[in-house]
């Protein structure tokens, strides 16, 4: 057999999995293989760490074509006609193949789409009010042309962001039908399933609630006397995509299956929806902002791979100004090189067959469908957001997620890890923390009680013209104490205040006495446990006897925490500590010190 016939890696023996599992039984040493290699997803997924050709690979159905003509969306925001056209333009000169435009007020459809060849380009209307005079115009202005896009009232999104629904929308939603039946291509109805993950919840509630809410709004448009199959093909979903990669490749392909299922109930076997992915509120940071290009990029790859219809990203810095071109025209570059350098828009469904994506994807699935069937069995999605049940559900899984973000067991690159120590942020693009409306839905950023902790920083800053410094003070074993120098200078880094580099000294005695002596405000003592039980305690005493008021720490997880507390420690940083209830600790003692 020739080379090039060659089956790939077969000079290499096949591996069981059970040969695999006594190897990694022997490297485990005993450790809990469950703890230690298996993925608990807070969707309630447990992911193995291992899939082979031994896997058995049940696929869904209905999973979605991958778009070989993704729309790459821009939102562009009116203030009037003729600026909402020059936009327009501008985003279709660098690339753009899709245009929303979002306005209050009635704009004219001749001015605002002057020169846009909507045979080519996809255009999608965010109307908050006059939405039947304005798609009369608009289907009169594309007589003739192949009009592709969407209209979002937002009659589902305000509802559930306020708390009411306006029965009146429902009749709009059947107009806007009619208007449009000449234009199999454009979608009269949006429902925005973004606000759930926005909010927090995970990616089964964010299928589960946005199906409720389809059966919900099916039955109020059927008495109007609008037909299943007529409203299914005018449909548009709107979902957010989160960071978990593999996790919301698998959310976009269950979301489809479950909705045939749903359509099927129905007795459609057939129809023609779209779905558009928003890159995600929750997961972006106003900290470190430029990070916000790698999360929206792996955002839309999932959603592509996932095989949405269109993609909406937004600019990086979209969270505290308005975006800049620079930032706009980077955020459009993303899905054209994905589509066509990376191939992303060219080849055919890329993730079948792939035992991993195959088994996020069925699971999801699985507990998608037991939900909207448990919602469905309660009395439908209206009376589910009434008694709360929604709001109660989403708010248990987004109180899970802040915690893991402020332990940092969920990393977030320049939040609550790896902050950037050279920037400045400005005090007004900081929160002043999460006030959640447990009746409604409030989309939000996870990093906003971080922020409140670094606006704090900063509003200290501002009054007492200083930053707080930290000092590493480290002696003995070389490795330990490099090791936990540079965790304590991430870990506190996230607070804002000036974190020097370590500072090594040739025995407790000295860096005690240099520590006290120094320049700084907070004081990590980084060292290895058996430097800490012979020195620990000296330390401390000795930096004490000089420095009364200086916050004292020590980086590790000693044994004798209490005898460290009675000398004189103020507390620990370890892979165990809270970011939010340590740095606050600190903070309040280094405020009071200032301040006095």
């Amino acid at each position: 057999m020739s080379d090039k016939n060659k089956a790939l890696f077969s000079e290499f023996p096949p591996v069981t999995t059970e040969q695999w599992m006594e190897r990694v039984t022997a490297d485990l040493k005993g450790a809990d293989f469950d703890k230690k290699l298996v993925w608990k997803n807070l969707s309630g997924i447990n992911i193995q760490p291992c899939y082979n050709s031994e896997n058995k690979i049940e696929q869904l159905q209905n999973t979605g074509e991958n778009s070989q003509a993704l729309v790459n969306y821009r939102s562009i925001a009116v203030c009037c006609a003729d600026s909402g056209n020059g936009l327009a333009k501008k985003a279709i000169e660098e690339g753009m193949n899709g245009l929303i435009f979002s306005f209050e007020e009635n704009v004219a459809v001749a001015e605002l789409l002057n020169g846009i060849d909507l045979n080519t380009t996809t255009v999608a209307f965010e109307l908050s009010a006059n939405a039947v005079a304005f798609t009369s115009d608009l289907v009169a202005f594309a007589k003739g042309k192949d009009l592709k896009g969407y209209i979002n009232t937002g009659i589902i999104s305000n509802y559930v962001t306020t708390g009411t629904f306006d029965d009146s929308q429902v009749e709009v939603a059947a107009e806007l039908v009619k208007l449009t039946a000449d234009f199999p291509n454009f979608k009269a109805i949006t429902i925005s399933g973004t606000e759930y993950l926005d909010s927090g919840a995970n990616q089964v509630q964010e299928i589960a609630y946005t199906l409720n809410s389809l059966v919900f709004l099916i039955e109020k448009l059927s008495e109007k006397g609008v037909e299943v199959q007529t409203i299914l093909n005018n449909l548009n979903f709107k979902l957010a995509i989160g960071l978990e990669y593999f996790v919301e490749i698998g959310k976009f392909r269950a979301f489809n299956s479950i909705l045939a299922e749903v359509a099927a109930k129905y007795g459609v076997a057939e129809f023609s929806n779209t779905i558009t992915a928003k890159t995600c509120i929750w997961t972006k940071s106003v900290t470190d902002a430029e990070t916000n290009l790698l999360r929206c990029t792996t955002e839309a790859m999932s959603a592509i791979l996932g095989n949405v219809d269109a993609v909406l990203i937004d600019a990086y810095d979209k969270e505290f100004k308005n975006p800049s071109d620079f930032s706009s025209r980077i955020a459009g570059n993303i899905t054209t090189i994905l589509k066509e350098e990376s191939y992303f828009g060219k080849v055919s469904n890329p993730v079948d067959g792939s035992y991993y994506i195959e088994e996020v994807s069925s699971k999801i699935a699985e507990k998608a469908l037991e939900l909207f069937q448990a919602i469905e069995a309660a009395g439908g999605f209206y009376t589910a957001f009434e008694n709360e049940t929604i709001q109660q559900q989403i708010a248990e899984i987004r109180l899970q997620k802040l915690k893991l973000i402020s332990q940092r067991r969920t990393p977030l690159v320049g939040v609550n890890k790896y902050p950037n120590l050279m920037e400045t942020v400005a005090v007004d693009i900081l929160s002043e923390g999460g006030a959640d409306n447990s009746k409604v839905l409030t989309p939000r950023r996870a990093s906003l009680e971080i922020e409140a902790l670094r606006r704090k920083t900063e509003e200290l800053v501002a009054d007492t013209n200083v930053r707080p410094i930290v000092q590493l003070a480290s002696f003995g074993n070389l490795n330990m104490r490099k090791a936990r120098a540079a965790f304590a200078y991430d870990f506190i880094g996230v607070s804002g205040f000036d974190v020097h580099q370590e500072e090594s000294f040739e025995s407790a005695e000295a860096a005690a006495t240099a520590s006290a002596n120094a320049d700084s405000h907070v004081v990590v003592i980084c060292s290895s446990d058996q430097d800490y039980d012979e020195s620990a305690i000296a330390f401390i005493k000795a930096f004490r006897a000089i420095a009364a008021d200086k916050v004292l720490l020590l980086a590790g997880a000693p044994k004798n925490m209490d005898e460290l507390t009675e000398a004189g420690l103020d507390g620990v940083v370890n892979m165990r500590s809270d970011v939010l209830v340590t740095l606050s600790k600190i903070q309040n003692k280094v405020q009071k010190t200032l301040k006095s």
